[in-house]
């Protein structure tokens, strides 16, 4: 009854924001793009416009046959296509620049090489102030929605971080220093501010309510290696990993939970694991007063690039059929058939292939 209540519920807000165009959802999904300085954007207009203007010369002096000049006479060689270079050069100048051709036109050489060399790189500079900061805007509209199309029909077993609060910025902090590219991440949130620092770290970020299903389809949830549901309240956590669950089958899920007495609800909304934040912030807490030395050891286990970290491997051949106690590496348990064993259980005393370690790894013999 509650999941049929909470179904309804999702679909009576869904807005079908995937039917959307790629154009209409800029501001919605955001791709991170490089930092490019105002130099090199200006640089950069300015080659593109001296392309176009040798372009235009050489489609000109190919075909300049079929131009003449009116400062010439009829039966003149101008007029059967003795156009010069420059000639082609000057026509193509003032063509680009919209400036046109007709009552007053240089007629001597270096009043043409005036106009081509000083006259024109002041037109180009006129329109650059003029309309750059539309053009500017309309080329990046459209190269972020073509950029969205190509994402969105690309991205496959991504991971998908809901909440870019404390505990979400802590997540992808962690991910990152186990080696995930940023751009294999996607933040969902409400948060115009945390989407913004996701966008600065690198991130692809979504605006919107992650308890609506369509939302999640625009982080392609459906398409995701792993979902993390690091909501500020448990309400919210439980109906995004309904929907989550209904949307990616097959992901695995890990959400967060501030109190205990709501992890059993994540777990039936499909949860594969859950964390208690409050009571784990707690329990180290109490340990810090006796004994802070533990504390510190097990941050440093949570912390991937430096010191001791926490890590998971393979079997290798090798290992097969040995103690897992007897190995070089400190093993703290061994997953079988997904489920994890402690070390000292007797049915992971010989290691099969196909287990998976977890053991504590050196970041500074990795590297």
């Amino acid at each position: 009854m509650a999941k049929g209540r909470l179904r309804r519920r999702l679909e009576a807000i869904d807005e079908n924001l995937t039917s959307r165009p790629d154009a209409a959802l800029v501001e919605i999904l955001r791709i991170p793009e490089p930092f490019v300085s105002p130099g090199q954007r200006i640089l950069r207009r300015i080659i593109y416009a001296m392309l176009a203007l040798f372009a235009a010369v050489l489609i000109v002096y190919l075909d300049r046959h079929g131009y003449r000049d009116v400062r010439d006479e009829i039966g003149s060689p101008h007029a059967i296509g003795g156009l010069s270079f420059l000639d082609c050069l000057y026509y193509a100048t003032v063509s680009l620049s919209t400036t046109g051709y007709g009552d007053i036109t240089p007629i001597t050489p270096s009043a043409r090489l005036i106009n081509v060399l000083v006259i024109t790189p002041l037109r180009i500079a006129f329109l650059i102030v003029l309309i750059g900061t539309t053009v500017e805007t309309l080329t990046t509209q459209s190269r972020q929605s073509l950029k969205i199309q190509r994402w969105r029909s690309r991205v496959r077993n991504h991971t998908v971080v809901v909440g870019y609060g404390t505990k979400g910025r802590t997540a992808v902090s962690a991910m990152v220093g186990d080696e995930v590219a940023p751009a294999d991440i996607v933040v969902v949130d409400e948060n115009a501010a945390a989407l913004e620092r996701a966008k600065s770290a690198g991130l692809v970020t979504v605006h919107g309510d992650a308890t609506k299903s369509e939302v999640l389809r625009l982080a392609s949830a459906q398409h995701a290696k792993s979902i993390i549901v690091a909501t500020d309240d448990d309400a919210s956590a439980v109906l995004v990993t309904l929907t989550a669950r209904e949307l990616a089958p097959g992901a695995k899920i890990i959400a967060a939970a501030r109190e205990a007495e709501n992890q059993h609800l994540l777990r039936q909304s499909g949860a594969d694991s859950t964390v208690v934040s409050s009571e784990t912030a707690g329990r180290l807490l109490g340990i810090a007063t006796q004994t802070p030395s533990v504390v510190e050891m097990m941050e440093d286990l949570l912390t991937p690039d430096a010191g001791f970290a926490l890590a998971e491997r393979e079997v290798e051949a090798k290992e097969a059929g040995g103690s897992p106690r007897h190995l070089t590496d400190i093993v703290l348990g061994v997953v079988r058939n997904g489920e994890l064993v402690r070390v000292d259980a007797p049915e992971v005393d010989a290691l099969e292939l196909g287990d998976r370690l977890l053991y504590i790894r050196s970041a500074e013999a990795d590297r």
